[in-house]
């Protein structure tokens, strides 16, 4: 049964984020999920949930400097404590709101270091994360993402994941699988989830061209929800795209597509 969340990074920002939650909530998602939750104290975000009886489904490691551009640090060499500060504190808010996975965003190649370093720092750091985060019973995810709306991302491709995890030799690491992103990087959707079920422990949804609800574009939806469950799929998928004439007035796309 498809179990649906709603992104509150880009969901129901017509209004402010503390308010998003009894908006979600009214509009039928028992899940949500957002980028970051470090901005408010994890109290106030765990008083909305019980309030509005929602999950929170998933919820990003410290990325950096989003403002000025920043998409993650874990690829970064000079970053190291840093990134190992914000595991620290990701574990804490988690532990408060309840959440079961957190997504590692590795970051774009910086300026001046190789691919090889990227990437032998990305596989320590992503060893040590988790490492950490088994010990609380939370896993740990990474997401691959299109390099035409992140140039420089270091981690674009589901090989590419899967042979990172290879590499860390861990069991506590597994792929969040943006179809959004994978459309544009790959094709082959319905394939690629099949042949890595088994790691695919969050899925988010966007349709393409213009990364707009399901049914806006080129990707057929109704054939892959119908897959997932074929498959047993039973996590959540993620509602992580731009509504196209507000996030109300957007919803039709589920039951359209029988979800």
């Amino acid at each position: 049964m498809t179990k649906l969340a709603a992104n509150l990074t880009m969901l129901f920002n017509e209004q402010p984020f503390m308010d998003r939650f009894e908006a979600a909530a009214r509009a039928g998602f028992r899940g949500v999920e957002f980028l970051f939750p470090y901005a408010f104290h994890a109290d106030q975000i765990a008083d909305k949930l019980n309030a509005f009886q929602l999950d929170l489904v998933l919820h990003n490691l410290p990325a950096g400097n989003w403002e000025a551009g920043e998409r993650g640090i874990a690829c970064h060499p000079d970053r190291v404590n840093e990134f190992r500060e914000g595991i620290d504190e990701a574990i804490r808010y988690a532990k408060v709101l309840g959440t079961k996975q957190l997504n590692c965003l590795v970051g774009k190649v910086p300026q001046g270091v190789s691919a090889e370093q990227a990437r032998e720092t990305l596989v320590e750091n992503l060893r040590y994360a988790a490492d950490m985060l088994k010990e609380h019973k939370l896993r740990l995810l990474i997401e691959p993402i299109n390099h035409f709306d992140i140039p420089g991302f270091f981690l674009t491709r589901t090989q590419q994941a899967v042979d990172l995890i290879r590499d860390t030799g861990s069991s506590n690491i597994y792929v969040q699988y943006d179809i959004y992103h994978m459309q544009r990087m790959e094709g082959e959707i319905a394939n690629t989830i099949k042949a890595n079920r088994d790691i695919i422990r969050h899925i988010q949804l966007a349709d393409n061209p213009g990364r707009f609800e399901p049914g806006t574009g080129e990707i057929n939806y109704r054939y892959l929800f119908k897959m997932l469950d074929e498959i047993g799929y039973d996590g959540w998928i993620g509602c992580e795209y731009k509504p196209r004439a507000g996030t109300v007035e957007g919803l039709g796309w589920r039951a359209a597509h029988g979800v």
